[in-house]
């Protein structure tokens, strides 16, 4: 399994980010694909994941409302949409895709920094 994150970059606070995640490797139909992000000197956190067979999709309480989690089965790639960023959403944003059934994620793509300016 492969996971390619892109999209990252800097926008000022009130901006817009894309990230997408590239899948490949196998069938992602029993996997669910996760968002996640690490800011420097504190714990890597979840950001959001969608079950790609249904699309259902969850969120962390810090960012619902303004991030959007979708997948594009014809593309096998994840995306984020980051809307009304704020300074505090700096961080590296990793993608990873776990089983259904796991509860752990056993598969990381290698990170996209995303730096929000005030």
């Amino acid at each position: 399994v492969q996971l390619q994150a892109s999209g990252g970059g800097l926008v000022q606070a009130g901006g817009s980010l894309r990230l997408s995640c590239a899948a490949s490797g196998r069938t992602f139909s029993n996997y669910v694909m996760g968002w996640f992000r690490q800011a420097p000197g504190k714990e890597r956190e979840f950001v959001a994941d969608i079950t790609w067979k249904s699309g259902g999709t969850f969120y962390a309480d810090s960012v619902k409302g303004r991030f959007t989690i979708s997948r594009d089965n014809a593309k096998n790639t994840v995306y984020l949409q980051m809307n009304s960023l704020k300074p505090e959403d700096t961080a590296v944003y990793y993608c990873a895709a776990r089983e259904t059934t796991n509860t752990r994620y056993d598969y990381w793509g290698q990170g996209t920094q995303v730096t929000i300016s005030s």
